[in-house]
C-alpha cells in the first residue's frame, strides 16, 4: 500500500488561505491518482495534524509521509511539525511517518514567483524598476537569509535592483526595502509575492504598498498551480525514497 501524502499547511484565521491550500492539495490529488493526498494545519485551520494522522491509522495505514507546505525552514518546520508527529507516533507506535522537506526556494516556486510579477504588466527588463520581494519573516535568521538569497539570484539575473521584505518578525519592511530601492537607483517599484497563500501577512504587505504608491504593482501569492503541486509530489516521492532506503 502506498503510503499517505499528507500535505500539511500552517492554517490561517483567513478563510482565503485554508481555501487555497484545498484547492492546491485537489490539485495534487489529480497528479498522483494512485496515491491517497490529505490537507491538515498545525493551527488556526482545521483538520488538525494530528487528527489526520490518527485517522490514517484507524483505517489500517501503518505508514505515512508528511509534506510541510512551508517556503521556509523555520520554526512551525523543525520545532512544531515534528513536535506533533513525535506525539503521534508515541501514542500510535504502530504508524511510521516521515517529514519531507519544506518546499523551501525551489527554482521552480522562484520561476513562478517571477511569472506572477510579470502577470501584474510588469516589465522584468526595466533598469529603473525595483522589485521588492515580499515574504513572511522569522525569528529564524537562516530562513530569512534564505529569503534574501533568492533576491540576490532575482537581482544577478536583471537590470533592477531587488530587496526583500518580511511582513512580521524580521527586517526590512517594506518601508525600508523600498528605501533601500531607491538608494540604489530605482525609480519605479513593484512587489514580487513569497507567499503560497492570501491571507493577513500579505494583505499587511500590500496595505503599506499602496500607501506608498496606490499604483504599485503587487503580485498574486504563488497559490494553487500545477508547479506547487508537482514540488509537493517530488518533496513526497524523495521522502518515501529515503524511507524506503532506511528500511
Amino acid at each position: 500500500m502506498t503510503p499517505p501524502l499528507v500535505a500539511v499547511a500552517h492554517g490561517s484565521r483567513d478563510a482565503r488561505s485554508a481555501a487555497t491550500v484545498r484547492a492546491l492539495v485537489r490539485l495534487v490529488r489529480t497528479r498522483a491518482p494512485g496515491t491517497e493526498v490529505r490537507v491538515a494545519f498545525l493551527d488556526l485551520s482545521e483538520p488538525k495534524v494530528g487528527e489526520v494522522l490518527a485517522e490514517l491509522h484507524a483505517r489500517g495505514h501503518r505508514e505515512a509521509v508528511v509534506v510541510p507546505l512551508l517556503l521556509g525552514s523555520a520554526y512551525h518546520a523543525r520545532v512544531d511539525l515534528p513536535a506533533l508527529v513525535e506525539e503521534v507516533t508515541t501514542r500510535l507506535p504502530r504508524l511510521r511517518v516521515t517529514v519531507a522537506g519544506v518546499l523551501g526556494t525551489d527554482p521552480a516556486l522562484a520561476a513562478l514567483a517571477a511569472d506572477r510579477l510579470r502577470d501584474t504588466g510588469t516589465d522584468p527588463a526595466d533598469p529603473a524598476l525595483g522589485v521588492v520581494l515580499a515574504a513572511v519573516g522569522s525569528s529564524s535568521a537562516a530562513a530569512n537569509a534564505a529569503v534574501a538569497r533568492l533576491a540576490q539570484r532575482w537581482q544577478a539575473s536583471g537590470p533592477g535592483p531587488v530587496a526583500p521584505a518580511f511582513a512580521s518578525a524580521a527586517k526590512p519592511d517594506l518601508p525600508a526595502a523600498l528605501a533601500r530601492l531607491r538608494a540604489r537607483g530605482a525609480t519605479r517599484f513593484a512587489v514580487a509575492s513569497w507567499f503560497l497563500a492570501p491571507g493577513l501577512l500579505p494583505d499587511r504587505i500590500a496595505g503599506l504598498a499602496r500607501q506608498a504608491d496606490p499604483a504599485m504593482p503587487i503580485a498574486a501569492p504563488l497559490g494553487a498551480e500545477p508547479r506547487v503541486a508537482d514540488l509537493v509530489l517530488r518533496r513526497y516521492d524523495t521522502a518515501l525514497a529515503g524511507q524506503l532506503r532506511s528500511a
